[in-house]
């Protein structure tokens, strides 16, 4: 009790609290919105291909005094293309496309990095986050990525239903299955391009999966599925927010770490589908 009141005495102090815990009260929900329809599409490769490409993109708009926003979503858009280009017109399937030029991209990124050494711009909270260290225009980019992937997805929902669950039917009705494809690489871009700051590029891909395979073991209608995960990702970020502030640990690791917690709970004491759940369901049956 004396952690949680020294916790929301700090929060009310400084405005830079304030700021990490919008940012990533916001950061879990979208995460954990566009998480549900990667899941459920087979994508979570291609989740973890977005997040690692947008690297590159992100370096070279600091290189050239550009926003990383702009960079990220180039970078990402133009990889979810390339990969969708590369299993189109070769023998190589879309894991083995993915697996190629996400390493590819994100290696170019490590490059780049090291070759700024020595200019005083440290890109490395990048990679693993840093959510204390948000500032104000941050924040809002945030707050305006979050607003339009929830607007995109409340306009879009049918589309992304249908297509999600029967692809075939779909076409037959006249949704744009490929159209619906590239809208969610691009949210998929910006969610990264959100969640740089919070979780960073190398454990954004959990934030993005976690939240919402958790909510899968939970629940068997999207809906619902949608609003546990977003409500899974608010929990991790605030709870994983407080832990890193209490015992001064990264605050990205930290947000995962209690994710990872929750589904892990899930998986075993879900009243469907945990592991012991069942168990003890067999045993009563038999008994």
């Amino acid at each position: 009790m004396n952690h949680v009141m020294f916790f929301l005495e700090q929060v009310s102090r400084y405005p830079y609290l304030q700021q990490a815990m919008v940012a990533a009260v916001l950061v879990g929900i979208i995460c954990g919105v566009i998480g549900c329809f990667i899941i459920l599409r087979g994508m979570a490769l291609m989740g973890d291909a977005i997040s690692h490409a947008v690297l590159p993109g992100v370096v070279a708009a600091y290189m050239i005094g550009a926003s990383f926003f702009i960079g990220a979503v180039i970078t990402g858009v133009l990889t979810a293309l390339a990969i969708g280009y590369v299993s189109q017109n070769s023998r190589i399937k879309d894991d083995s496309a993915i697996g190629i030029l996400f390493t590819a991209a994100f290696a170019l990124g490590i490059v780049m990095i090291t070759n700024l050494r020595g200019t005083g711009v440290d890109l490395w909270h990048i990679l693993f986050g840093n959510v204390l260290a948000v500032s104000r225009s941050d924040l809002w980019v945030t707050v305006g990525i979050g607003v339009f992937v929830l607007l995109m997805i409340v306009l879009f929902y049918r589309p992304l239903l249908l297509s999600t669950f029967d692809p075939i039917m779909a076409r037959a009705t006249g949704v744009p299955v490929q159209l619906v494809h590239y809208l969610l690489m691009l949210l998929l871009s910006l969610v990264t391009v959100a969640a740089l700051q919070t979780v960073g590029i190398v454990l954004v891909v959990a934030m993005l999966i976690t939240p919402g395979a958790t909510a899968y073991l939970l629940t068997d209608r999207l809906p619902v599925m949608l609003v546990l995960s977003a409500i899974i990702g608010v929990i991790s970020a605030v709870v994983g927010i407080f832990y890193s502030v209490i015992y001064d640990v990264a605050s990205g690791a930290s947000i995962v770490l209690v994710a990872s917690t929750l589904f892990a709970l899930a998986f075993f004491f879900s009243p469907k589908q945990g592991v012991i759940t069942k168990r003890l369901r067999a045993k009563v049956m038999h008994s």
